[in-house]
């Protein structure tokens, strides 16, 4: 629909326009130059997974075998779905609470699992409760996905819930699949753990990390996961015959990326907070409109209930009439009908020009 007009502000992009860092543009061009064009391991390059493994050593205390622990993807997304393919045995349950990211339920559901929603209205706001994963355990479910930071929400997942879920799968025998690719976008002192650090779940744990968001690097297609050697390995095995490998070249700019000490993604974390408070007091002032300012990601939730719309009744409407694309937030559960979400990935005259259209827009709908 936003296609049929020329001058929309689209905040529907979770694709930062920020542009990649020019010296890891070099590297990768590098690469192509001096004819590194071919295939790599199917794991990827093991110069790449050395550096992953120094990187998360250096900057979260964890160690990992480069050689069995690690695997190089095309994005976090094949991650993830590799990840999954890699567990599931049909019909096996995946647990997945609400808000969520709305690929979990299709990557499940193609490798013939089956998604479990928990979306609870009268949980805590845009989060879950932990009684509700607990009843929505059988004997079927094989694994929790949990998101932190999250996408929608911009909350990090507090850390008693880390540890009771930590404690359910534990409990429950469960493999937790931890997608953790927004904990590079955390602002003020809010903190991050990941459930990986808890003990005992280091065996148990998937982690899925990319470099699309730290390094401003979604086109390059470069994410990677860290788990047990036996998922590995099983990974390894799919991958060749999904894509058998990661691009090359892109591959070679990842290592220059890791290997930078933040140098080349610590400029990031300022241009989003800048961005997020212009968003955040802007659409504050708006009468009709609740949010809470996020504390991690670039995306804002905005409670839209007091118009009385659903979300897409209001995300259309907003487009149509003020040229303003949003996701409607009935895409991430059917708990987020009330909100929209707005992705602060525009430069900060777009975003004030859209909270104008957004303010016009609701007064228009109070007359």
């Amino acid at each position: 629909m936003a296609k049929a007009y020329n001058d929309v502000i689209d905040f529907t992009l979770g694709d930062p326009d920020v542009q990649t860092h020019q010296a890891i543009k070099d590297a990768g061009c590098a690469a192509i130059q001096q004819g590194k064009t071919r295939y790599s391991q199917n794991a990827g390059l093991i110069e790449l997974r050395q550096t992953i493994s120094e990187y998360y050593n250096r900057t979260d205390n964890i160690s990992v075998d480069p050689q069995s622990e690690i695997i190089v993807t095309v994005g976090a997304m094949e991650g993830l779905f590799l990840s999954l393919l890699s567990i599931l045995d049909p019909l096996d349950e995946v647990i997945i609470p609400a808000p969520y990211y709305v690929n979990y339920v299709q990557m499940v559901s193609l490798c013939h699992g089956v998604p479990v929603i928990v979306d609870n209205p009268n949980a805590e706001e845009l989060s879950f409760s932990i009684s509700d994963i607990e009843k929505a355990i059988t004997p079927r479910t094989k694994a929790i996905i949990i998101n932190t930071p999250s996408n929608p929400s911009g909350k990090i997942i507090a850390s008693n819930k880390i540890k009771a879920i930590a404690e359910i799968a534990q409990r429950h025998n469960l493999v937790v699949i931890s997608d953790e690719v927004y904990k590079c976008l955390i602002y003020d002192d809010f903190k991050f753990s990941s459930i990986v650090n808890i003990d005992g779940m280091r065996e148990r744990t998937i982690l899925i990390n990319s470099l699309s968001k730290e390094f401003c690097m979604t086109g390059w297609r470069i994410g990677y996961v860290i788990a047990p050697k036996e998922v590995i390995a099983t990974m390894t095995k799919l991958q060749e015959n999904v894509c058998a490998c990661a691009p090359l070249p892109s591959q070679y700019a990842a290592i220059e990326a890791l290997s930078g000490n933040g140098r080349y993604s610590e400029n990031m974390v300022n241009i989003f907070t800048n961005r997020r408070n212009v968003l955040f007091n802007g659409i504050s002032k708006i009468d009709g409109l609740r949010c809470s300012i996020p504390e991690a990601t670039f995306y804002l939730m905005v409670d839209i209930s007091s118009t009385g719309m659903s979300s897409e009744e209001f995300a259309v409407a907003l487009l149509q009439e003020e040229h303003v694309a949003v996701v409607p937030g009935i895409a991430y559960g059917n708990s987020c009908d009330k909100y929209i979400r707005i992705a602060f990935t525009l430069e900060e005259e777009k975003i004030r020009e859209g909270i104008n259209r957004i303010n016009r827009f609701m007064n228009n709908i109070k007359k």
